[in-house]
């Protein structure tokens, strides 16, 4: 089994414009891969670390990256195949809620 790191982006105007089912049967869906062991996590607010040629550890708050919507969270999860990643992944709130998500290999794993 390979993992996988997920990262879901949305906003609050596309989840509002959502229909309350089809949320609510996403967060199910999430609660159901919690449960199947999927790590499942919303998104705090980012530090950039720095120690350019181990000459000291340099801390920035703020994202380092920046995206077209918000980062909503991520999720750890084990799948067979990328196919069986993107298929977990694709009834997820992010995925429904007028948002997108990306599913990251993690190479080693």
């Amino acid at each position: 089994m390979a993992t996988f790191i997920t990262i879901g982006y949305g906003d609050q105007a596309g989840y509002d414009r959502t229909a309350p089912s089809v949320r609510d049967e996403a967060h199910a869906h999430d609660e159901r891969l919690s449960r199947g062991g999927a790590r499942i996590g919303r998104a705090g607010n980012p530090v950039q670390v720095r120690n350019p040629e181990g000459s000291g550890v340099q801390r920035q708050d703020g994202a380092f990256m920046s995206a077209e919507l918000p980062l909503a969270g991520f999720m750890l999860i084990e799948a067979d195949s990328l196919d069986q990643a993107v298929a977990m992944v694709a009834d997820t709130p992010c995925a429904v809620a007028h948002g997108v998500v990306e599913v990251w290999p993690l190479s080693g794993s």
